[in-house]
């Protein structure tokens, strides 16, 4: 969608996973797997490039936390832009830490944008539709993509530490195996920008679910906190684990070396801006045959 920017910025180690990018006025991140299919038009958003003002700035894609609406409206123009596209064609997610995955279809066309939604508790979206805009939404949780090359069909999840727990990568390709005749084997799959282990501090309850949904992993996913009584949890590898289980193979699977939090000038962070923030935004299309 455009050209490659050859810029620093904090990442976790030496390999340069994810693209910076930029079209129009907006920059974003992407993952070269998932372009080299040809199958779609996708990215992960950056706070660059938008109209949004303050602890906003500038490109929030969230309604609901106080931003203008009529900034917010201006910010998905630009998005649907990047896609040569409109926001009439982007469809929402509803999230509330579930495992729900509905499957879009041309009757959603701008929900969550132009039109309201009429469901909820929906944390991920799958499609086969050429020209629909699926779109989740991050400020640490980790976002999933899935596209799957055989059947032409994609899938977006929102996979906070309650999705990551419950195998919500899981739950997505089993929605597409259902809907589109998926196999894990045939979908290239990313987990994008997010916490990572050394931002992410949780308390002994969490840990504990953890340990107990992945018991042969424990010590590769947590690590004693800072502080007594707290760990270190590694939602990008925990999501790892749960999609090559899924079947995923791991020369399909592109992993994030960027942390949210650790970037959270570049990035909106939940953690690292005490809650004072706007929504990035995770996109994904089926482009036309």
């Amino acid at each position: 969608m455009s050209q490659d920017r050859k810029e620093m910025f904090n990442r976790k180690g030496e390999k340069e996973v994810l693209l910076r990018k930029r079209k129009g006025e907006v920059e974003y991140l992407s993952f070269p797997g998932i372009e080299k299919t040809g199958l779609v038009n996708h990215m992960f958003t950056t706070r660059k490039g938008g109209v949004s003002e303050g602890i906003f700035a500038s490109m929030n894609l969230s309604y609901t936390r106080g931003d203008e609406k009529s900034s917010v409206d201006e910010n998905y123009r630009r998005i649907a832009a990047v896609f040569d596209s409109t926001p009439d064609r982007v469809v929402c997610s509803d999230q509330t830490h579930t495992t729900n995955v509905r499957l879009v279809t041309e009757t959603d066309a701008g929900k969550g944008v132009v039109r309201e939604k009429d469901y909820t508790d929906v944390d991920g979206l799958i499609t086969n539709v050429p020209g629909l805009i699926l779109a989740t939404f991050y400020a640490d949780c980790v976002p999933l993509y899935f596209v799957d090359t055989e059947n032409r069909a994609i899938g977006l999840s929102h996979s906070g530490w309650k999705g990551t727990v419950h195998r919500i990568g899981k739950a997505t390709l089993q929605a597409m195996g259902k809907a589109f005749g998926t196999r894990p084997e045939k979908v290239k799959a990313a987990i994008g920008p997010s916490i990572c282990q050394d931002c992410y501090e949780v308390s002994s309850d969490v840990a504990d679910q953890f340990m107990e949904a992945f018991p042969s992993h424990s010590e590769e996913i947590i690590k004693p906190g800072k502080v007594e009584g707290k760990y270190q949890l590694d939602l990008w590898k925990t999501n790892q684990i749960v999609l090559l289980e899924a079947g995923i193979l791991p020369e399909n699977l592109e992993i994030t070396d960027i942390c949210t939090c650790c970037n959270k000038s570049y990035l909106f962070s939940h953690r690292g801006s005490h809650g004072q923030r706007g929504n990035l935004g995770a996109f994904m299309e089926l482009r036309n045959s």
